[in-house]
């Protein structure tokens, strides 16, 4: 699986790729990248199938451990397009890239 930086990962969610957190709720609720779709790593299995197949996946947590095990598992389910965000939210955050802070 591709590993990018978050200035990579921002281009591809502009270009049409969807943002996938798996974080926990509260730790989402904490901070986000702006536009995250929110899929908590414990639900990952049961919810995978939310995520479209014809579209760039670019995986986020904290700091990419998280992100990479549930990118590794999507593609063993068949997802081609899949990329993994080096550093997670905090270097998204550390990079001033737009996020949201607190409950949206």
């Amino acid at each position: 699986m591709e590993e990018i930086t978050p200035q990579e990962g921002q281009r591809r969610v502009q270009a049409g790729a969807v943002l996938v957190d798996v974080r926990e709720q509260n730790e989402y609720d904490e901070v986000h990248a702006e536009g995250a779709l929110l899929i908590p790593l414990s639900e990952f299995e049961a919810r995978h199938g939310e995520l479209p197949k014809d579209r760039e996946l670019v995986m986020i947590c904290r700091s990419g451990a998280r992100s990479a095990r549930a990118g590794e598992y999507l593609e063993q389910q068949g997802y081609s397009q899949v990329a993994n965000l080096t550093g997670g939210t905090n270097a998204w955050v550390e990079s001033d890239l737009p996020s949201v802070k607190g409950q949206d």
